[in-house]
């Protein structure tokens, strides 16, 4: 999606993003939070030290509020090629975390600078042939040893596809299917990508949810996340 087009749905992103998603019974908080705390789970597991955390494709700042909670002493950098979404995560969140106008295709970020780099639902905004560039900017970016974790919508998932398709601002998007982004990731030179499945259940199954841990492995899952290594 082109930094106008972002620009253009900062002021009804909110509504238009509920109104997709009301099917699940969730609120965009919910899913926000799920993911922040998904990544804890995986930087706890890999008892990786991570002081410094980018958000890559940061829009409104919708993450912000979990990584304050999950992880209060990490510096977290929000990144966006949207001025007008950077704007608006500071209006709705203050703080004073530090933020980066991505342009020209570049991260303006020294090489080496992160020890994990994060971004949630953002590539199937991205031109498909611009994915694996991308991928190498932020490998760029993140420090030998350090990971990446990838959050993308499932395109195998029923509901995944209802609310893509209500949404105005998934217009073009491109959903893509996580062994795809595993291929594109090792292209860019990231090391041993794996994925793990997320969110099966609605609001009106959650007394469900607490079987979604086992079922990691299958590919049914409302979104997956893909992670890998820096080498």
């Amino acid at each position: 999606m082109p930094q106008a087009e972002f620009d253009s749905y900062v002021a009804d992103y909110e509504q238009q993003h509920r109104e997709s998603i009301k099917l699940t019974g969730e609120d965009p908080d919910y899913f926000a939070l799920y993911k922040i705390k998904e990544l804890k789970r995986l930087v706890d597991q890999w008892s990786l030290d991570a002081p410094q955390i980018l958000d890559f494709g940061s829009g409104m700042g919708n993450s912000l509020p979990g990584f304050r909670s999950c992880f209060p002493d990490t510096s977290v950098v929000s990144a966006d090629v949207s001025a007008e979404s950077l704007g608006a995560a500071r209006k709705l969140h203050g703080g004073d975390e530090p933020q980066l106008l991505i342009e020209d295709g570049r991260i303006p970020a020294q090489d080496n600078s992160f020890d994990l780099t994060f971004t949630a639902c953002v590539f199937h905004h991205i031109p498909e042939e611009e994915h694996v560039e991308w991928l190498q900017e932020m490998r760029r970016v993140t420090r030998t040893g350090g990971r990446m974790v990838i959050f993308e919508h499932n395109p195998l998932n029923p509901l995944t596809l209802d609310a893509v398709r209500r949404c105005p601002f998934d217009v073009n998007a491109v959903l893509i299917r996580a062994g795809e982004m595993r291929k594109r990731m090792a292209k860019a030179g990231w090391v041993a990508p794996k994925t793990n499945y997320h969110l099966f259940f609605p609001r009106a199954l959650a007394k469900l949810r607490p079987l979604e841990a086992k079922l990691r492995w299958c590919a049914m899952g409302g979104q997956y996340s893909c992670y890998a290594t820096a080498p």
